[in-house]
């Protein structure tokens, strides 16, 4: 007489789980931060982009204005000159608004504080991720023109207004491109650069008797 006996399937042991636990744990982690590097490195061509929209913006606004950028023309003949002083950074790129088309170009898809104004007549500081350098000329090339607004010099700034110097821990704080950022040139060129590059471009600079950026 044959007797049959039934195999019993096998259980997974306690080790065994968590170590697929673990697997499942570890692979979700990778995706998540394969996504993340993907979306941060979209979110910042996306802001160079915009920022080689604003600098050729300027470039079109200067070939109307008598090589001059508006911060350096008078309120009196179309320029923002007078708002240098008063922190309404804003006013830089509404006096260029047929130029710059919409106001969505003025606000990084990285800045999560700032949002696009629905038009230019309702902008104001908080719709602005970029500073405006106030000393920029298209006749200096290498002049900062504007650039990420979470630049630092390590000090707090006066009325939005910071001074670059060359003996100043000039970099990027965490904030939109975490200690990075990108900065719009004189010639309307635009670069990715870090806090050290950035110290390189202030040194470039000094041939300029200030430098200064207004801050929104």
């Amino acid at each position: 007489m044959k007797i049959f006996t039934r195999n019993r399937r096998a259980a997974f042991t306690l080790i065994e789980l968590l170590a697929i636990c673990a697997t499942i744990v570890a692979l979700g982690v990778l995706i998540v931060t394969a996504q993340e590097k993907r979306k941060t490195k979209s979110q910042r061509i996306s802001c160079v982009g915009r920022l080689k929209q604003i600098g050729l913006s300027f470039r079109i606004w200067v070939g109307d204005s008598s090589d001059w950028y508006p911060m350096a023309r008078s309120t009196n003949d179309g320029g923002t000159l007078e708002f240098i002083t008063t922190g309404e950074v804003f006013r830089h790129f509404q006096t260029m608004s047929n130029e710059l088309g919409r106001p969505i170009v003025l606000v990084c898809p990285a800045d999560k504080q700032r949002k696009s104004a629905d038009d230019f007549l309702k902008l104001s500081n908080f719709n602005l991720s970029y500073f405006v350098g106030v000393d920029a000329s298209e006749n200096l090339p290498n002049s900062i023109l504007s650039g990420d607004r979470n630049i630092t010099n390590g000090f707090a700034p006066t009325n939005g207004m910071l001074v670059l110097m060359t003996n100043q821990p000039v970099g990027w704080t965490k904030e939109i491109h975490k200690y990075q950022g990108n900065i719009a040139l004189g010639d309307g060129s635009v670069q990715q650069v870090s806090s050290e590059r950035l110290r390189d471009e202030i040194v470039r600079n000094s041939e300029l008797s200030t430098n200064r950026i207004q801050l929104p």
